[in-house]
């Protein structure tokens, strides 16, 4: 288990009462989550400045000391991606943290899949080897992440989101090859800064979108210190409500989605399950 932070935006943002400062803030969450869970394992925060990611991650809890918090007061960019981790693939160490990121990608994983080393050999025979020989750590999460990598390198005429769709069900159909009745875990995050997609499967997972410049009841200003020249319009994504003064929707289990052009969550159904077992599109629309 792990959590996880996302904004997508139409203008520089500050996230600061996204990670640090509600009461139900990522760096809370750290500590204790919504069921009493901690993620003290490492953490990450990402985002973009003039298009270059940039991203700053340790391995120790986000809530020792005051690095995460000046981390995420220093970020303020129109993405931004950020994880607290809670090992179960893995050891302790930088190269197993989240964010991963390669290029302008960028990538976080909440989950697990079960019977990895298995389920790996069947993965890396899979992966690009440029993607292969990158690999650092022993994490599944980051073997997903070059996997995904590798599909859209070959194939990037399918789409981003197809692409995503077609991989995460080839991990769910090697882990059922290997136990039909393992539970696995896939909730992810991956952009490049200017598109970004992800997937909710058998982990919480909740979305915030705004269309205007709001004042914020945490710290009393809007996020945005600019006038923007076009209606400003954002999306976040988290795996718990961040506050409790928003209305956040949860994610449908089992889907895949993407950040539209309008800033809304296109979103598909995900898992090779007979039909009535699908998530249907009347559930997905909200």
């Amino acid at each position: 288990m792990c959590r996880l932070y996302a904004l997508h935006a139409n203008e520089p943002t500050k996230v600061e009462c996204g990670l640090v400062k509600p009461q139900n803030a990522l760096m809370a969450q750290s500590q204790s989550d919504m069921q009493g869970y901690a993620h003290g394992h490492g953490w990450g925060v990402a985002d973009y400045r003039d298009g270059l990611p940039m991203i700053e991650k340790q391995v120790w809890a986000a809530f020792h000391g005051e690095h995460f918090s000046r981390t995420a007061a220093r970020s303020y960019a129109k993405t931004v991606v950020a994880h607290v981790r809670r090992a179960t693939v893995g050891s302790t160490r930088i190269e197993n943290t989240h964010p991963f990121h390669h290029g302008k990608w960028i990538f976080a994983h909440n989950g697990t899949v079960p019977n990895f080393d298995e389920v790996r050999m069947k993965m890396l025979d899979h992966i690009d080897p440029l993607h292969r020989a990158e690999i650092a750590g022993t994490t599944d999460s980051e073997h997903i992440f070059r996997y995904l990598l590798s599909l859209f390198l070959h194939e990037p005429q399918q789409g981003l989101l197809s692409t995503v769709r077609k991989g995460l069900e080839t991990v769910l159909a090697w882990s059922a090859e290997i136990d039909p009745k393992a539970r696995v875990g896939l909730n992810i995050v991956l952009t490049d800064g200017e598109h970004m997609v992800g997937s909710r499967y058998n982990r919480s997972l909740y979305y915030l979108q705004r269309d205007h410049i709001f004042h914020c009841p945490i710290c009393g200003q809007p996020h945005v210190h600019h006038s923007p020249k076009t209606d400003y319009q954002a999306i976040e994504i988290a795996s718990e409500p961040i506050t409790f003064v928003d209305e956040w929707y949860e994610v449908p289990n089992k889907t895949v989605f993407r950040v539209a052009e309008d800033y809304r969550l296109d979103m598909e159904p995900l898992g090779r399950e007979p039909p009535d077992r699908q998530v249907s599109q009347s559930s997905i629309s909200t």
